[in-house]
């Protein structure tokens, strides 16, 4: 399961009144799912006899098989963090001792359906390998970019000008920039930066 969730992408999710980042990933022997708030980051693995009995404990009335929770869990979360949710579901969250809690409240065949997602501290690694790690490599590939650009922004400098001095000239003024100055964008996109943050 875990393995298949560091193929899913970070959502942007509204859980009540506060954001959070989450992934999950839903199969039939269970689920996995990862929360964070940019400050801490949580977790919960259920397998099939942890659905189960949780189904069993807040689901009295319900009388389906595993498969059918899990199915329903995949219905209610998946859309959620595609963008989509369901407006007939609700979900709020709040800390406890152990951790976060999430409790969803929605319906299944007709009848009220509730589970409570019962999340606890990721571990270091897990945190390294699902944000930190992809977030550097994100960051060294945008970095490479930018040199790219950079390099490639000069080049048609240079050949713009060689063209003005074989008297080259526009047809449309408008169309006139400026040569590419990289430490004054270098300073004017990180001050913008700084101003986003604060």
């Amino acid at each position: 399961l875990e393995s298949s969730l560091l193929t899913q992408p970070w959502a942007s999710v509204c859980f009540g009144e506060s954001a959070f980042l989450a992934k999950a990933c839903f199969r039939d022997t269970g689920y996995i799912l990862l929360i964070s708030d940019l400050s801490s980051v949580w977790y919960e693995s259920a397998d099939v006899e942890v659905v189960g009995q949780r189904s069993k404990e807040l689901n009295k009335r319900l009388t389906v098989h595993v498969s059918s929770f899990l199915h329903r869990l995949c219905n209610l979360m998946c859309p959620l963090l595609a963008g989509q949710p369901d407006a007939a579901t609700s979900f709020s969250c709040h800390h406890t001792a152990s951790g976060l809690s999430l409790h969803v409240k929605s319906e299944l065949s007709g009848l009220p359906f509730y589970w409570d997602f019962h999340c606890c501290p990721a571990p270091v690694e897990m945190v390294s390998r699902h944000l930190v790690r992809p977030l550097i490599r994100m960051s060294l590939a945008l970095q490479y970019q930018v040199q790219e650009l950079t390099s490639l922004l000069l080049q048609k400098d240079a050949e713009i000008e060689d063209y003005r001095e074989s008297g080259a000239a526009l047809s449309r003024d408008r169309l006139r920039t400026e040569p590419f100055q990289e430490d004054t964008f270098q300073q004017n996109f990180m001050a913008e930066v700084r101003s986003r943050a604060s």
